[in-house]
């Protein structure tokens, strides 16, 4: 059986991982755009501490979380023992203490059906900031979740592309055109060149909507542009591989990597188009917001800024699914800001329905036809 998959982000690279893995004649097509949202993310995998209460959503988050530890452990027995992820605990700050130990109840009962929460713990400010050594004296109390992890979504994209390589995959740099005959998808061109296929998979994130629309498909994908500060600490603080993450209140977050690499974000710009400038006034809000949480980053030198455009559907909810329209057309898209968590799960969801095979999830939740316009 043959598959092709138009978009090579975190979910496209899964799932040709999974099905590469299986055996599958699967080819892999992206045209590397400026701004690829996993290129630009790295962050945090804890859905747990979350207050959103989308059902539909956090199965796939809490499924996701649980999920890495399998896709990691594969990844290192093909060779890939760097891919970006890391189990490290998280820190929810808050000034309230009340507001903490109501986190932790709710955190307590999602924790019977998701045990890699880890221990949970409610740290004093001089506890917490031992644990993150950058912080305010004495301003936060935290919940720790011990089962949080960071990742680096270019790296671990980079490797799950290169295992699927390394499993029979092959991959191709260009920008795919659908071919239809009747009303199915049967393959595509690209550099000039057909591939057929029994089922193409459309993994484009924020660029999707102009491979379907010459044949008249409208799925609704806004882009929200994003934009990550990286920080690097001087050498007195390079043991930083270990620290947690931090999320302070609201919505910013700060992600310690390697040899004292930080990373702080993110914006959250609705309307600014596919614009790939590094803007003054949302770098202005991270960091200002960062060094109040950690006012220890203040001699930091910054290394770079990473614009990425995340997809949005309607309602702030993935779909995917088949495409009436098209047969042997598999859409998905609309991950959002919790791609990294979600993104390796899905694609091993979106490999079993690629080649017809029963999946766990309630598709009619996730349906293609929500997201239309």
């Amino acid at each position: 059986m043959k598959i092709t998959i138009v978009g090579a982000g975190i979910l496209g690279a899964s799932t040709a991982y999974h099905l590469a893995k299986k055996g599958y004649n699967v080819t892999i097509v992206d045209r590397d755009d400026n701004g690829q949202a996993t290129s630009a993310a790295a962050g945090m995998i804890c859905p747990w501490l979350s207050q959103r209460r989308n059902k539909a959503w956090y199965t796939l988050v809490k499924n996701g979380a649980a999920y890495y530890p399998q896709v990691i452990a594969e990844l290192e027995k093909d060779g890939e023992t760097n891919a970006g992820y890391k189990q490290v605990g998280a820190l929810r700050l808050h000034t309230d203490e009340k507001k903490l130990r109501e986190t932790m109840e709710r955190a307590k009962i999602k924790r019977q059906e998701a045990p890699e929460i880890g221990e949970l713990l409610l740290l004093s400010p001089r506890e917490t900031k031992e644990r993150f050594p950058l912080l305010s004296n004495g301003t936060y109390s935290s919940l720790y979740a011990e089962g949080a992890a960071r990742v680096d979504g270019r790296r671990l994209r980079n490797a799950l592309l290169r295992g699927a390589e390394r499993a029979g995959a092959m991959f191709i740099q260009g920008d795919a055109v659908l071919l239809k005959d009747g009303a199915s998808a049967v393959g595509i061109k690209v550099n000039e060149k057909e591939i057929f296929s029994d089922t193409v998979v459309v993994t484009a994130g924020a660029w999707a909507q102009s491979l379907l629309t010459p044949f008249g498909i409208d799925v609704y994908v806004k882009e929200q542009k994003a934009q990550i500060v990286h920080l690097h600490l001087p050498h007195t603080h390079t043991e930083t591989g270990n620290w947690p993450i931090v999320i302070p209140p609201g919505k910013q977050y700060i992600a310690p990597f390697e040899q004292g690499q930080i990373v702080a974000g993110s914006s959250q710009e609705d309307d600014a188009g596919f614009d790939e400038r590094v803007t003054a006034r949302p770098i202005e809000e991270i960091l200002s917001k960062t060094l109040q949480v950690a006012p220890g980053l203040a001699e930091a030198e910054w290394t770079g800024t990473r614009v990425g455009f995340r997809p949005f559907t309607p309602n702030f909810l993935p779909v995917f699914g088949d495409t009436p329209e098209l047969k042997g057309l598999l859409f998905a898209n609309g991950l959002g800001a919790t791609g990294l968590t979600m993104g390796p799960y899905l694609g091993s969801v979106l490999a079993r329905m690629a080649v017809g095979k029963p999946v766990e999830l309630d598709l009619e939740d996730y349906a293609v036809e929500t997201g239309r316009l």
